[in-house]
């Protein structure tokens, strides 16, 4: 089976094209054995990608098992006084999660126990993070990006914003761990870009992966919570709506689901044309893999440009992405010139896909603050908004914060990008306060009298 292939014959219909045009910038890894020992690494628009992430072809049973783990160099690092690493020591992890197809599939991440202290009382907290948009390629993955915060080659360009985040969650004394999602840097996949379940599924399964790992200090009384933004944001709120049945065993003191994209209509229609419209190609090339019916809908109206850019996307980061693709209409990209949220429209098969996708018909477990920029205008504010209320009705704790920014300009990221600065101090407030024990009371209530 190729590195990006499933057994579905529509999916594999459908990226001929990628794989080939794949083939010019990406060699494949020989099939690992069962401890992932491989005889060729894997290389992703010019950067070798460490053989740690392949996966091997025998899985644990268990949601969360640890199958491997290395130290982690991090790429922004100091001497502490005391001898220890600032801001702490790393760890690569891989793991086992359950995908949305309900298979075994491996996730790698990382863990960093903090050099602070945590001095909020009881057990040191653990928060998983769940990352913004990184790209599609194995070489974006958020636990490579760890060790190499600016990835620059002829080919791609990777810039680790998360970092601030991490760095300050870990000042607080809480230790981190960071989830890849699924297919983003395990190289037996392309990355299921904004599949709510299979992000949910791994960030809880990472939280299950930290636990695990010996030699930290983390206790069963570390409480645990959830912080991501846009992408992440998505994640951690599946991640909330699904912990009850999902993982029972990992209770949530509180998340943060900054941005997130509960409606993906809104959110595709949003980015088109936009310098983040490669997030579409993204979304569709993820999408094929899971649903057959998407990726058929995809086959009978992509034209040779939209196979050609959805396979260019499938192995790009974030930065390359942006330059080579920004603001660029989808209608460029199929036969009949309409745009590609116009067709998933009329096409039932593929509209039903995506509305398993939807955020909000599930109750999130424990307090929750769900933050949107009110000018954002990549993942709309709007289908935000309406997330706070399909919660809010369901009787979950919602804490509701829109972001009041000037317009910052159309298109271009900032008005995405500026709220998530703005909020963060805020954010990581109200999540160590959860952290520390601190009750969280709902503003539901306000929601008729907020933006």
């Amino acid at each position: 089976m190729s590195r990006y292939s499933r057994p579905r014959s529509t999916f594999n219909r459908l990226t001929a094209t990628a794989i080939a045009t794949v083939a010019c910038v990406c060699v494949s890894a020989t099939t690992a054995d069962a401890t992932g020992t491989d005889t060729e690494p894997v290389v992703s628009r010019g950067v070798t990608i460490p053989a740690f992430y392949t996966p091997p072809t025998q899985l644990p049973a268990a949601n969360g098992a640890l199958i491997r783990q290395e130290p982690l160099p991090l790429g922004l690092s100091l001497p502490g006084l005391d001898g220890r690493p600032l801001p702490g020591t790393a760890t690569r992890l891989m793991y086992k999660s359950t995908d949305s197809s309900g298979d075994a599939v491996a996730v790698t991440g990382a863990y960093i126990e903090p050099s602070a202290e945590w001095k909020g009382g009881g057990a040191r907290p653990l928060v998983a993070v769940a990352s913004g948009t990184m790209g599609q390629g194995d070489q974006c993955a958020p636990s490579y990006a760890l060790q190499h915060p600016l990835t620059v080659s002829g080919e791609s360009l990777s810039v680790n914003y998360e970092n601030l985040a991490i760095y300050r969650l870990l000042a607080t004394g809480a230790a981190v761990v960071i989830a890849d999602y699924v297919g983003l840097g395990a190289t037996d996949r392309l990355h299921t870009y904004v599949n709510r379940v299979d992000e949910g599924h791994a960030l809880l399964d990472a939280v299950r992966a930290a636990r695990a790992l010996s030699g930290t200090s983390l206790t069963s009384a570390s409480r645990v919570g959830l912080y991501g933004y846009s992408e992440g944001g998505g994640a951690t709120a599946s991640a909330a709506e699904l912990q009850p049945t999902y993982a029972p065993d990992v209770q949530l003191a509180g998340t943060y689901a900054g941005a997130p994209p509960a409606d993906l209509m809104a959110v595709m229609k949003g980015i088109d044309g936009s310098i983040l419209v490669s997030a579409l190609g993204w979304a569709i090339n993820g999408f094929s893999q899971t649903y057959p019916d998407l990726a058929d809908v995809a086959e009978a109206n992509l034209n040779d440009a939209g196979r050609t850019a959805l396979a260019d996307s499938s192995t790009m980061c974030l930065g390359e992405a942006m330059i080579r693709y920004g603001f660029t209409r989808s209608t460029a990209w199929t036969t009949s010139g309409k745009s590609i949220t116009d067709i998933i429209a009329t096409e039932p098969r593929a509209q039903a896909a995506l509305d398993e996708q939807r955020l909000g018909t599930l109750k999130p477990a424990g307090p929750v603050r769900l933050a949107t920029g009110v000018a954002d205008d990549i993942v709309p504010h709007a289908q935000a908004r309406q997330l706070a209320v399909d919660w809010c009705r369901k009787g979950g704790n919602v804490t509701y914060a829109a972001v009041d920014l000037p317009n910052l300009g159309d298109k271009i990221l900032t008005n995405h990008l500026a709220p998530l600065i703005a909020d963060q101090g805020a954010a990581i407030s109200w999540l160590t306060g959860r952290l520390k024990g601190e009750a969280a009371t709902s503003n539901c209530w306000t929601m008729p009298f907020q933006p």
